[in-house]
């Protein structure tokens, strides 16, 4: 009998959600192959929140589980105004800029923090280093029911079920994953993982 794993294994962690959306196929060589090594905008934000940390008791990371949403993870900072709590993820973000992808992983964090207290989260904030701003996300049953699909698909993807290729290849330029990844070799040698993509139109030779 195959030895069950312990459930938290069977979690998904919250920063999983934004990877997955921002490139499915990149999570999947990091989670089956961990052929990945650290990217350097991981090193420098985790620096960042080591130094945070430090600084008056600014930053109180605490780590949250939920059997009922199959999460888990780390909320960088836990803030309580005037009997609000609310949650806070920082953001290296050189281009100045969130995407949908970290909405949706505040939306997690929101939904993760909701349920270890009994009271609705609906405003998470994301912090970003760049622009030293912070951008109130309003989570709407949209986000919720978003964070629980990709938690289906999380869980049911499997170490032979390799994702399409991501829809644009300005994704690809800077991912620590292309050498594993191969888009444009993917793109010639199974053309059915690129449609619907940028990647789709890849001939013979070309970068």
């Amino acid at each position: 009998m195959t030895a069950r794993s312990s459930f938290r294994d069977e979690l998904v962690y919250v920063s999983a959600l934004n990877e997955f959306v921002f490139c499915p196929r990149r999570y999947y060589y990091q989670r089956f192959h961990d052929e990945i090594g650290e990217p350097y905008e991981l090193v420098d934000g985790r620096s960042k929140h080591d130094g945070a940390a430090k600084r008056g008791g600014w930053v109180r990371e605490r780590y949250f589980r939920s059997d009922n949403l199959g999460l888990h993870g780390k909320i960088d900072l836990v803030e309580t105004d005037n009997g609000t709590t609310t949650p806070v993820e920082r953001k290296r973000a050189e281009s100045g800029e969130y995407y949908p992808s970290d909405e949706l992983q505040i939306a997690g964090y929101c939904m993760l923090l909701e349920d270890a207290i009994g009271e609705p989260i609906n405003v998470g904030y994301i912090y970003l280093y760049s622009t030293d701003t912070r951008h109130a996300i309003r989570i709407t049953d949209e986000h919720r029911k978003a964070v629980t699909r990709v938690v289906e698909q999380i869980k049911q993807l499997s170490f032979g079920d390799v994702p399409p290729l991501v829809d644009s290849r300005s994704k690809c330029e800077a991912c620590s994953a292309r050498n594993y990844c191969m888009p444009a070799e993917t793109a010639m040698l199974a053309p059915e993982l690129a449609e619907g993509t940028e990647w789709e139109r890849t001939r013979p030779g070309e970068p």
